[in-house]
């Protein structure tokens, strides 16, 4: 693999989320690897990406574009088209948004590590344009219907397809008709974890991105009514609306730095989880530092807390939680038990298994052999 000429392909580079840290990951497996994304900010980035060859589209010419590029989502099934891809032996696409539709030269393997399929226009309409002027939300049906349309097509480029959880290899089988494969995200479970003690917590805590379809506010809600401490960190564009929900025993921390979350972790009693979340990061991170998860029963959280590392409730609804958050109260958990269980998700698990991976599908390719998923060891 080492003689390979590859492109890793992602939507957009402008924080550290759980797919950068997926593309972060993919860089140590192949660090000649070159990077293809719409946009990018490098001072928001790991120190990984210093010494990578970034290429961005022409959208990366708008001034200030982090700060509204959700209005320009119609662009960028066309901006992903630009870059010329000839000479690449592999594209490895890391999508949720429009990766996947690059333009792939004659004689290439494309293999894309899905972290989901486009969520605005496969079940979260809702959430994201919900609160939208009805003349607008029309608008915004018409693209992303449209858009709907350019997704399916776009998977013809595609010739192996990898979820980042058995919930994702679902819906790829349900979503687009192909079968994929399932490989974990990638987790710095020991590192996180390395500096913390095995102390029982004061407050409970939430971390994400502050997106409507987190449901943050559902835990604001249900905090506000029993009135324990809640801790909520992270930044997003419902910061302020979430900010004025909450009462006195409610805090927002803002973004936690990587080098502090182990701490904020670690005060802990629990971890609360709200969000249909495709794979969920972040309840694994707590679990790494033997902190036990209230999770929403749906999603990538029914593959990652167990009965033993926590508890969950099956309604979206601040009634549901608050009536989870009481039942855990009584209960106890071991935090070994809980710690061993996020080992699953470690980052070297992630890399050895796709290199595997990679390999095995690119072996079968060169040698013009069907790609059976159910001959790759790797899958879950």
């Amino acid at each position: 693999m080492k003689s390979l000429k590859i492109a890793l392909v992602h939507d957009w580079l402008i924080h550290m989320r759980g797919g950068e840290r997926v593309l972060e990951a993919l860089l140590e497996i192949f660090p000649q690897a070159d990077i293809f994304t719409l946009f990018c900010d490098r001072s928001k980035l790991s120190p990984r990406f210093e010494e990578v060859r970034v290429r961005t589209s022409f959208l990366s010419l708008f001034p200030g574009i982090r700060r509204y590029y959700r209005w320009l989502l119609p662009l960028f099934p066309f901006a992903i088209r630009t870059f010329n891809l000839k000479g690449y032996d592999v594209i490895l696409s890391v999508n949720h948004c429009v990766a996947k539709g690059v333009k792939v030269p004659p004689g290439a393997l494309h293999i894309c590590y899905c972290n989901s399929p486009m969520r605005y226009v496969w079940g979260f309409r809702g959430e994201y344009f919900g609160s939208f002027p009805f003349l607008l939300r029309k608008v915004m049906n018409w693209v992303l219907d449209r858009l709907k349309h350019w997704d399916l097509k776009s998977n013809e480029t595609v010739h192996f397809f990898i979820g980042n959880s058995g919930n994702i290899r679902s819906k790829i089988r349900d979503f687009y008709g192909r079968e994929a494969v399932a490989v974990y995200p990638p987790v710095d479970t020991r590192g996180i974890s390395s500096s913390v003690a095995a102390v029982p917590g004061d407050y409970y805590l939430t971390i994400s991105a502050l997106v409507p379809y987190k449901r943050i506010d559902l835990v604001i809600e249900a905090f506000n009514r029993l009135g324990y401490p809640l801790i909520v960190a992270g930044n997003g564009p419902e910061f302020a609306k979430l900010k004025k929900l909450a009462s006195g025993n409610i805090r927002f921390l803002g973004v936690v730095e990587q080098s502090d979350l182990g701490r904020v972790y670690a005060g802990a009693k629990a971890f609360v989880f709200a969000a249909d979340e495709d794979f969920g990061i972040v309840p694994v991170e707590a679990q790494a530092c033997g902190k036990p998860v209230i999770a929403y029963g749906k999603g990538g959280a029914l593959e990652t807390v167990t009965s033993e590392t926590g508890i969950f409730f099956n309604e979206q609804t601040p009634e549901a939680l608050i009536e989870a958050v009481k039942k855990f109260e009584s209960l106890t958990f071991d935090p070994a038990v809980i710690r061993a269980n996020a080992e699953r998700f470690g980052r070297e698990v992630f890399k050895a298994r796709m290199t595997q991976l990679v390999s095995s599908v690119y072996q079968a390719w060169i040698e013009h052999k069907p790609i059976d998923k159910n001959l790759i060891e790797t899958a879950q």
